[in-house]
């Protein structure tokens, strides 16, 4: 795992040790890499509950709700399924934040909608779901790496906004 990784990791790790918040993972195209990268701080169990790797449409509708026409109409690579599977993961897993990751890693299965490197994070609350969208290609590990990262130091972003809830009552 990258050294960038393993910082924002052990950010993440800061800020909710010792709350009672909790995180989980929805992961598409990422196939697990964020939640290995959270798991690899010692004491993540204190707040990391899991993570579902939803790499097929069936397991994207099924475990995390994401609806069959928004998949139909927009394909698996598009901000409200990214958004779709935060919600269904906080659902699914019992959580009070989620990362959520969709996109096409590559080398292959790229359209002109959606090229080789489109990937759509998503992360927040229930109550604040937020998007960022990859667009660059420099090749599946690459691509894959940079998705990692970006929606780890995104989350790491969104919970420093939200310091005040992380403090216990």
């Amino acid at each position: 795992m990258e050294f960038e990784s393993k910082i924002l990791s052990k950010s993440i790790s800061e800020m909710l040790y010792n709350s009672d918040k909790t995180l989980g993972t929805a992961e598409s195209c990422t196939g697990g890499r964020i939640a290995e990268a959270i798991i690899a701080v010692p004491g993540a169990s204190n707040y990391f509950k899991g993570g579902i790797v939803s790499y097929t449409n069936e397991v994207k509708e099924n475990l995390l709700a994401v609806s069959h026409e928004v998949l139909e109409k927009q394909t698996a690579v598009c901000e409200e399924v990214a958004k779709e599977m935060v919600i269904g993961a906080i659902n699914a897993l019992h959580v009070d934040y989620a990362i959520s990751a969709t996109g096409i890693a590559g080398p292959a299965g790229g359209t002109l909608e959606n090229p080789v490197g489109t990937i759509w994070i998503g992360y927040g609350s229930k109550d604040d779901v937020r998007t960022l969208k990859l667009t660059d290609d420099f090749g599946r590990d690459i691509n894959l790496a940079i998705a990692t990262n970006t929606a780890l130091k995104s989350m790491f972003a969104f919970l420093k906004e939200h310091e005040e809830d992380l403090k216990k009552d």
